[in-house]
C-alpha cells in the first residue's frame, strides 16, 4: 500500500524563529565588529542555510568561518528565547499525525533543528543540514527524510522559493505558507501554486494537493 507523508520546514513554516536570529546575528556580528542589521534585512537573508546567513550579513567584511563558528554556537545556546510556533499550528500537527507520517526539513544547523522540535514538537522526526547531505534545494535531504519515515510519497510544507524548488527537484507538490519569511509574489516567480493563508486550512488544503497529485 502506497504511503503518503508529509514534510514540513521550520523557520516561518512552523516556528516563529527570526527574533532569536536576529539577535544571535547581531550579537555575533558585534562580537566582531561589524555592521548589524535589522530584522527585516535578517529576514531578507534567511532561508538557504546557516552559511549563507552568515555570508550575507558580513556583507563581504569579516572572517565568513570564525563569525558562522561564533555565531551557531551564540544561536544554539539562545534559540528559545523569543521563538515560538505560529498560531494553530501544533493543534494542525496532532490533526496531521493522527493520520500521516510527519517530519521536519530544514536548512537550520541539524543540532538546532533537534533541540527545537525536541521543545516544541517532542516525538516529531527532525532533520537539519549537516556534512553529509547537501541542503535544500538540493533533494537530498527530503529523500532521506522520506527513507526514514518509510513512505512513498510526500508533500511537502514551507515558506519560500527555495522550498518550492527543493520540492520540484524531489518531484512533490509544495504547500507554501504565507506567514514565513517569503511573501507570495517571491514564492509564485520561483513556480509556487498552493498557498495557505491561514494555519488552520493546512489539513484540507493537503487532502485537496494529495487528491490532485495523487488520487486518493
Amino acid at each position: 500500500m502506497t504511503k503518503t507523508g508529509i514534510l514540513f520546514d521550520l523557520d516561518g513554516t512552523l516556528l516563529d524563529t527570526l527574533g532569536d536570529l536576529t539577535d544571535a546575528v547581531n550579537h555575533t556580528l558585534q562580537q566582531h565588529g561589524l555592521h548589524t542589521w535589522s530584522q527585516a534585512d535578517i529576514r531578507r537573508f534567511v532561508g538557504s542555510g546557516a552559511r549563507c546567513l552568515i555570508e550575507r550579513s558580513c556583507d563581504g567584511k569579516g572572517d565568513v568561518d570564525t563569525v558562522l563558528r561564533d555565531y551557531k554556537a551564540y544561536y544554539d545556546a539562545h534559540c528559545q528565547v523569543k521563538t515560538a510556533p505560529y498560531p494553530h499550528i501544533l493543534e494542525v500537527l496532532e490533526i496531521l499525525r493522527r493520520k500521516y507520517p510527519i517530519a521536519v526539513v530544514s536548512n537550520k544547523p541539524d543540532a538546532a533543528v533537534k533541540l527545537l522540535c525536541a521543545e516544541f514538537f517532542p516525538g516529531i522526526l527532525a532533520l537539519g543540514e549537516a556534512p553529509d547531505c547537501p541542503r535544500k534545494p538540493a533533494p537530498d535531504m527530503l529523500y532521506k527524510t522520506m527513507a526514514q519515515l518509510g513512505v512513498d510519497r510526500c508533500i511537502y510544507v514551507g515558506d519560500s522559493d527555495v522550498d518550492v524548488i527543493t520540492a520540484g527537484n524531489a518531484g512533490m507538490p509544495c504547500l507554501s505558507v504565507l506567514w514565513g519569511f517569503r511573501d507570495r509574489e517571491e514564492i509564485k516567480a520561483a513556480g509556487g501554486r498552493y498557498f495557505c493563508e491561514d494555519g488552520r486550512d493546512l489539513p484540507a488544503m493537503i487532502e485537496t494537493i494529495i487528491g490532485e497529485q495523487y488520487g486518493k
